[in-house]
């Protein structure tokens, strides 16, 4: 199984394996206490594409549509989450304040592609 969950939310046994899927290290969580077992930079959109969403709710379905096209060429990245689903529950953890975020695409992708 696969979730997703904010960083900013308590740590939980139940989150299995944590993976941080966004770019920049979230503000206000020191590493040593972040519980993340992977953090998964790679596969956070872009630095262009996140600039120009910029979280900007009127952008997210472009913006799902260009990271759907940027998730189809990190086949690797996609497969390594998939090997790691199949031992554990895996929580994909972002730092937005909103739901519209890459983490709810990458989502969304991995339940489609597999």
């Amino acid at each position: 199984m696969i979730r997703i969950k904010s960083i900013y939310e308590r740590y939980s046994t139940q989150d299995g394996y944590r993976i941080l899927v966004d770019r920049l290290w979230p503000r206000g969580i020191k590493r040593e206490t972040a519980a993340i077992d992977l953090w998964l930079k790679e596969i956070a959109p872009t630095n262009e594409l996140r600039k120009w969403y910029s979280h900007d709710p009127e952008k997210f379905e472009e913006f799902k549509k260009r990271y759907f096209s940027e998730l189809e060429r990190n086949g690797e990245l996609i497969e390594k989450i998939k090997q790691i689903e199949k031992n554990s529950t895996v929580t994909l953890l972002y730092s937005s304040k909103s739901h519209l975020n890459n983490a709810t695409i990458l989502l969304e992708f991995l339940n489609k592609a597999f």
